[in-house]
């Protein structure tokens, strides 16, 4: 049961699904370098979205460019294009949070500055509005533009609390005018949750967010939080993730329970241009509505390992690993790539939405 002192809902990433957002890979993004083996990757996790029988919105400049990668095999009915200019494609960042008021859906639309003006963002800002305005959600956009948020720097539980981590939510560019007891209070009232619980510990080197949630440590049902672990000592990540783990240990729900502690493995140093680590890890896995689609990265031993703990904390869902080194080429991964659309927010009908 939901706290009575509620009357919104953040969404669990587990709860029933309209369909997935993504935004197609082209050459006016930082891909264009390794366009080809960039949009394999797409494909293949595209594919998998369709396979659970979920709609797939693409944003893409030009429609044409995803109907030729996916080919003719795939249920179009299923798939929703719109033609839409992007900076990039981590959409999870820019697409629409969603929260219910009453059992009806809201889609919230904060203010995207990738991460803190590090980049451009000019198209990608106005991607749910303009989503929007194509008729793409059953109802309006919420207006949060008062606000900086990345979707991928929040994480709930579904049932009250949202988990953060500190490094990201107070760094500087995003909200420098608030307090993080002001933002904490802005962002509970705006998502309907009664608690915040911020991480004080944690990020992966090459992590360009400066720390996002959904890199480090996730939620999953029944009290689970599956998190980023170091077991060398040797490891550049091992202090900071000791430390965040014992920090997790003292989390506790709304109701005062402890959550059950999942360690999911670090995987290999991954390297850009053989000098510089990547972000690479398992926490951001996606999770549809019959599948947890995990990522991995060619390292049997810590895929298996990875793709069995996250199918235990989601038991009866289908595991899928999607292999991710296109993607942490560019410092994301697999949630950075989507972004859930639960229930009730996706419009009806399949419609041609390249027309404004």
């Amino acid at each position: 049961m939901f706290p009575s002192k509620r009357n919104r809902t953040f969404a669990a990433e587990w709860d029933c699904q309209d369909g997935i957002l993504i935004a197609w890979p082209h050459a006016g993004t930082d891909w264009a370098y390794m366009l080809d083996v960039v949009t394999a990757c797409y494909v293949e996790m595209a594919r998998a979205i369709l396979n659970d029988n979920e709609r797939l919105v693409i944003v893409a400049p030009d429609s044409d460019d995803v109907r030729d990668a996916l080919g003719p095999d795939v249920d179009w009915q299923r798939i929703d294009i719109v033609e839409l200019p992007t900076n990039d494609t981590w959409v999870r960042d820019y697409g629409p949070i969603t929260v219910s008021r009453g059992g009806q859906v809201e889609l919230a639309d904060f203010t995207f500055n990738a991460w803190g003006m590090k980049f451009a963002a000019d198209c990608d800002n106005l991607v749910s509005s303009r989503l929007a305005e194509r008729g793409i959600f059953k109802k309006p956009l919420t207006n949060n533009r008062d606000l900086v948020l990345e979707g991928g720097s929040i994480e709930t539980d579904g049932n009250g609390t949202v988990m953060t981590t500190t490094c990201c939510l107070t760094a500087p560019n995003r909200n420098d005018t608030l307090s993080r007891q002001q933002l904490e209070q802005a962002l509970l009232d705006r998502l309907g949750c009664l608690q915040m619980l911020w991480l004080d510990h944690g990020s992966l080197v090459g992590d360009d967010t400066d720390g996002h949630i959904d890199t480090l440590a996730r939620f999953a049902p029944c009290g689970v939080i599956l998190y980023t672990g170091c077991d060398d000592p040797e490891d550049e990540h091992f202090e900071q993730l000791m430390k965040m783990e014992q920090q997790l240990k003292q989390f506790t729900d709304v109701d005062g329970n402890h959550y059950h502690l999942v360690k999911l493995p670090l995987p290999e140093p991954i390297y850009e241009h053989g000098y510089f680590r990547l972000p690479a890890t398992y926490a951001n896995f996606l999770v549809t509505n019959h599948q947890v689609l995990v990522p991995v990265y060619g390292q049997a031993e810590n895929d298996l390992k990875a793709c069995q703990l996250i199918g235990d904390a989601f038991s009866g869902r289908k595991v899928v690993a999607i292999d991710c080194r296109p993607l942490i080429q560019e410092h994301g991964s697999l949630h950075c790539a989507t972004m859930q659309l639960p229930k009730g927010a996706l419009s009806l009908t399949n419609t041609n939405y390249n027309n404004p």
